[in-house]
């Protein structure tokens, strides 16, 4: 591919690096997106067009503008990629492994004008340096993450005293984290995974580079995007007591069906040293070989009585004793018994739990309650799941001024469930923002209250200045889900 900018085969060089760099930019982006997962990229992208407009058009201009193409990559393909990622709210992150990917992506690059240069090769190429970088990078990532991988295994094993607590579910295992780790801290030294931090290339990491020595309980949060990752995480940890939580549809679009969602979430029982396996009493376990933890088997979810919950907090009744706590949600009152049975094991007293719960804390983003001075926000960014969302209307429902709901909609799930959400929004709030394109369409089809106001917002960076202009004094916002730009 000769550009011929200029017959200068310099400016050939440095069109060529920046065109190339620009392709590698748009790539690592989206693979760091879905965990640098090309499966995920290609075929579970909410928004394909984009590969077309980012990356196919461009490529096919490059193979067919020839001496024109400096035009095309300096007017054109260089502005779009400016705002493209301008308008990004989750952008790349420049970790060590996106820093060697474009090291090795502009080094083969040069390598090959080098060879253009000296007479070797015969044109610009964009494939062989993109293909390489790709294998390239891969295959030095995987000896990373073995090398690391082995480090954190020895070292979990040579921690003989520490107690290793796992968690997953399709819902509330964040929450269920944050709740133990606050509780047991007040006798223990506890850590628990950061934030994002689920995956077992994560959970390595987080070893490594976070784990201290004198931590008593290490709490570890486990996700899964197919079968095998939390047996994975299983065996790097080797949990003591394991907790799957309740089982939904959630990410349904990569498991298929909900046998496999409960099949992958109890992996998590595959530990040569557990003690204790707390299920959630969604979870069926009929047609599952479970000999070999049979015994270590305790169910919850079902011993909550007199549950009451409103913008104060939620309270409820456990085996006789009333337990209160300030954190948001009905639905959080089957994580708080867990959190209280796994409590008991560590020799809490009834008193110091329940002393412990009311000083919780609510998790960010997760029905977090903000006051503005004339209005109510609730964050309930990270909580996309039906029952819980459901779960947060019902909430909203209690308070006696305006209600406004900012959703994208449920994201890895279905329509069915979109179109339920929809239904019950459009009866409890007198606003509703559709922000994204994602479930557009199904919930303009299922709004149908023509009492109430409907918004649909296509992008995100209009959101502020349109809930100034439609928000009064006195009202709620629920921020129902929060999905990214490339969602």
């Amino acid at each position: 591919m000769d550009f011929n900018f200029f017959d200068n085969l310099i400016g050939n060089i440095v069109i060529h690096t920046i065109f190339i760099s620009l392709l590698g930019l748009y790539l690592i982006t989206n693979l760091q997106w879905y965990s640098y997962k090309f499966e995920r990229v290609l075929l579970k992208h909410s928004k394909p067009l984009w590969h077309v407009t980012y990356f196919g058009i461009p490529v096919i201009v490059a193979y067919f503008a020839n001496q024109f193409f400096w035009l095309f990559l300096f007017l054109v393909y260089l502005p779009i990629m400016f705002l493209w990622y301008r308008k990004l709210d989750k952008k790349l992150v420049f970790t060590p492994r996106v820093k060697r990917f474009f090291f090795i992506l502009i080094s083969l690059s040069l390598f090959q004008d080098y060879l253009i240069l000296i007479q070797i090769g015969r044109e610009f190429s964009y494939f062989y340096p993109l293909i390489l970088t790709i294998i390239g990078s891969f295959t030095f990532e995987k000896m990373v993450y073995l090398s690391f991988y082995f480090k954190a295994e020895k070292k979990l094993k040579d921690m003989k005293n520490i107690k290793v607590i796992a968690i997953t579910g399709s819902y509330g295992k964040t929450s269920i984290k944050n709740f133990l780790t606050e509780t047991l801290s007040l006798k223990y030294k506890v850590y628990a995974t950061p934030r994002s931090v689920n995956t077992v290339e994560g959970i390595v990491r987080d070893i490594n580079e976070n784990l201290k020595n004198h931590i008593d309980i290490y709490i570890v949060e486990a996700g899964a995007r197919k079968k095998g990752d939390i047996l994975n995480i299983a065996k790097l940890v080797k949990p003591h007591i394991s907790i799957v939580g309740k089982i939904g549809l959630q990410h349904i679009e990569y498991f298929k069906n909900i046998s496999n969602i409960r099949d992958t979430k109890m992996e998590l029982a595959q530990s040569e040293r557990l003690e204790k396996l707390f299920l959630h009493k969604s979870v069926d376990i009929n047609g599952l070989d479970i000999s070999s933890f049979k015994n270590k088997i305790e169910r919850y979810g079902n011993d909550i009585k007199d549950v009451s919950a409103d913008l104060s907090g939620i309270s409820f009744n456990f085996k006789d004793v009333n337990y209160f706590s300030h954190i948001l949600g009905a639905f959080q009152s089957e994580n708080l018994e867990v959190v209280i049975k796994t409590a008991f094991i560590f020799d809490f007293s009834v008193d110091e739990v329940q002393r412990r719960l009311k000083s919780l804390k609510q998790v960010e983003h997760r029905l977090q309650k903000i006051e503005t001075g004339d209005k109510i926000i609730l964050d309930d960014g990270y909580n996309g799941n039906i029952d819980g969302m459901l779960d947060a209307f019902k909430l909203i429902e209690t308070y006696k001024g305006r209600k406004v709901l900012v959703t994208p909609g449920l994201v890895e799930s279905n329509e069915e469930l979109n179109k339920q959400i929809a239904i019950e929004a459009d009866k409890v709030f007198d606003l509703i923002i559709v922000t994204g394109d994602l479930n557009r369409e199904i919930f303009r089809k299922n709004l149908n209250n023509e009492n109430k106001i409907h918004l649909f917002l296509h992008e995100k960076s209009l959101l502020k200045n349109l809930l100034s202009e439609k928000t009064t004094k006195g009202d709620i916002i629920l921020f129902a889900n929060d999905a990214p730009n490339f969602i």
